[in-house]
């Protein structure tokens, strides 16, 4: 997919409420300069995202809460991008920020849910040849210095939604979600992977099957020949405009 297209829906917005991802965690929206990637975000919705914190993989992100039908729960956009301190000058790996380069504009990456046993999805997912990598322990202190922990799956690369089709699995344990501590809050309108392949969108479908979270992850939607493949997401901010980004 290039980088985010950009439409506006109009005032009330198209609602894929009935169909949004049951386990949705949160939306990983990335871009090769992090700053950029939070104006950028505040000029189409009006929302700023808050300050999140660095990685040691080079990366750094910024926050925004989501709700949706007007209540907040635990889901949040991730604006993601290299970390402005990190120590070497080359763009991370992460979420394809390295391999799309210095020039790309922002795009939809991937999501990440939060099945109840993450363990017994990833083998669940395993014994149908669905390989979501494995369950990693991962920490970063937010900026009032609070110390955040999880687990999430890894690809076999290392690193987040190695396949971004496909959701990668994610468990706070104790920690207190970031989609309800972020201060900053967009309205979440829809959210679903289009694949204008018939194959892969048949593949596709098939593979999340497999993960047995049933409505919880990510519908997939036929596009037009022709058209990228992408995450389609639907946002409404406060002036009440609607906007879709990705594809």
């Amino acid at each position: 997919m290039g980088g985010a297209g950009v439409s506006w829906v109009g005032g009330s917005g198209a609602s894929g409420l009935a169909e949004l991802p049951g386990l949705l965690d949160h939306v990983v929206v990335a871009g090769p300069d992090l700053a950029h990637l939070v104006d950028w975000f505040a000029e189409l919705t009006g929302v700023r995202a808050a300050a999140g914190g660095a990685h040691p993989t080079g990366s750094a992100n910024a926050l925004v809460a989501l709700s949706i039908a007007g209540a907040r729960g635990p889901q949040y956009l991730e604006l993601i991008g290299p970390d402005p301190d990190r120590a070497s000058p080359e763009l991370p790996a992460v979420f394809g920020i390295g391999s799309r380069g210095a020039a790309a504009e922002p795009w939809v990456h991937s999501y990440a849910v939060h099945p109840p046993r993450i363990a017994e999805t990833v083998a669940l997912a395993h014994a149908a040849g669905v390989e979501l990598g494995p369950v990693r322990e991962l920490s970063r202190l937010a900026p009032d210095g609070t110390l955040l922990e999880w687990r999430l799956t890894l690809g076999a690369d290392g690193q987040q939604a190695a396949r971004p089709e496909l959701p990668f699995l994610i468990d706070w344990g104790a920690t207190r979600h970031p989609g309800e501590s972020t201060d900053p809050v967009v309205e979440l309108l829809e959210f679903a992977r289009v694949e204008p392949d018939p194959a892969a969108a048949e593949r596709l479908e098939r593979e999340l099957a497999a993960l047995g979270l049933g409505a919880g992850v990510a519908r997939v939607l036929r596009g037009e020949p022709g058209e990228d493949p992408g995450y389609r997401l639907t946002l409404r901010g406060p002036s009440g405009e609607a906007v879709s980004l990705g594809v």
